[in-house]
């Protein structure tokens, strides 16, 4: 478990994890209402050179992110509004993974979540939240980050 005692080691945590991000990976961020994972997402992108507003995705569902902007192109989806499984097939995303970061909220609406994604859970503990981690094999000596 990783401590992060407030927003700001959220999203530092998210400029670290940035650096190890490369095209093909899939971040998959899961949690309760409230647990952080727009702040996570925003470290991300920090990380990724992006200066802009980043707002939770939850009405477009995907917000794309592209150089020059930022250092490769990610795709930020929120799920959270799906409502039907035959709308994630005109989102894209299996497409998306050939040139771009997924980052994805809510990954829990997907039938099947791909099995090399990185898997993070936020939860709230006190003022701070708690981030467990499930990493798969294709992140090798990326995790930690550092």
């Amino acid at each position: 478990m990783i401590e992060l005692a407030d927003a700001e080691a959220s999203e530092a945590f998210g400029r670290t994890l940035a650096v190890q991000l490369r095209p093909g990976d899939a971040v998959a961020l899961f949690g309760a209402l409230g647990a952080g994972k727009t702040t996570l997402a925003r470290g991300i992108l920090r990380g990724l050179g992006y200066r802009g507003d980043v707002a939770s995705p939850t009405f477009p569902i995907v917000q794309t992110y592209d150089p020059p902007d930022t250092r490769i192109s990610l795709w930020h989806a929120d799920l959270y509004r799906i409502a039907d499984l035959s709308e994630l097939d005109e989102l894209g995303l299996d497409d998306a993974r050939d040139h771009a970061v997924l980052l994805i909220e809510w990954p829990e609406r997907l039938p099947v979540l791909w099995p090399d994604a990185l898997r993070l859970m936020l939860a709230v503990d006190g003022a701070g939240r708690a981030l467990t981690a499930q990493v798969p094999p294709a992140w090798g000596e990326r995790w930690p980050p550092r």
